[in-house]
C-alpha cells in the first residue's frame, strides 16, 4: 500500500457535480464597529471549580479599563429557549454584557450612529461558548441577541445609566430590520 499522507489534490479530483458548489470561508472579513470592544477575562480553574474577575472599580465608581464608564446598576435577562431579542439601543446608556462560559448566546451590533466611521456596518459574536468575556456596546449601536440553545440563557449586563421606567432610555428598531436570516445561525 502506497503512502497518501504527501499526495495532494486539486479541483479536478472533486466530483464534478460538486465542483460548482465549493468555496473558501473568508477570514479577513473586518467586521468590527468603532467603540465596541471585548474584553477577554481570565478564568481561574481549581479542582474545586473556578473564578473569574467580571469588573474592577475604582473609588469613583469606573469601570478599569473603560475610561468615562461609571457602573450604576447591574442587571440579569433571561433569555428563553429559541428566542431572539432585537434590535434595540440607547441614547444616553452605554452597556457591558457577560455571559458564563458554560452558556452560549448569539448577540448582534449593528452601528446606526449618522456620523460613525462605521455606520451601516453589522457584527455576529458568541458570548459565553466556553470563554468568559465581556462585550462593551456604546450608545448608538442597535443590538439584539438570539438562544439557539433548547434551554434558557442568563445574561448580565451593567450600565452606566439607570433605567427609569418612566422615561426608559430604550428605542426599538424591528427585529428583522437586517433580515430575519441575520438571527438565524450560519449553515456552513
Amino acid at each position: 500500500m502506497s503512502n497518501m499522507s504527501d499526495k495532494q489534490i486539486n479541483l479536478e479530483d472533486i466530483a464534478e457535480d460538486i465542483r460548482p458548489t465549493i468555496y473558501t470561508q473568508d477570514y479577513s472579513k473586518d467586521d468590527h464597529i468603532d467603540d465596541v470592544k471585548v474584553i477577554t477575562l481570565k478564568n481561574h480553574p481549581g479542582e474545586d471549580g473556578d473564578f473569574c474577575e467580571l469588573l474592577k472599580l475604582n473609588i469613583d465608581a469606573e469601570v478599569e479599563g473603560l475610561t468615562g464608564f461609571k457602573l450604576v446598576q447591574i442587571n440579569r435577562a433571561k433569555l428563553n429557549p429559541r428566542s431572539i431579542k432585537a434590535w434595540h439601543l440607547h441614547f444616553k446608556q452605554d452597556e457591558m454584557w457577560y455571559v458564563v462560559p458554560d452558556d452560549h448566546l448569539f448577540v448582534g451590533l449593528w452601528d446606526v450612529r449618522k456620523n460613525s466611521r462605521t455606520n451601516g456596518r453589522n457584527m455576529r459574536m458568541i458570548l459565553g461558548g466556553g470563554e468568559s468575556r465581556l462585550l462593551f456596546i456604546p450608545r448608538g449601536v442597535a443590538h439584539g441577541s438570539a438562544n439557539f440553545l433548547e434551554r434558557p440563557v442568563d445574561m448580565f449586563y451593567f450600565v452606566n445609566k439607570k433605567f427609569d421606567i418612566n422615561n426608559p432610555d430604550e428605542k426599538r428598531i424591528k427585529w428583522d430590520a437586517l433580515g430575519n436570516e441575520f438571527w438565524s445561525p450560519l449553515k456552513d
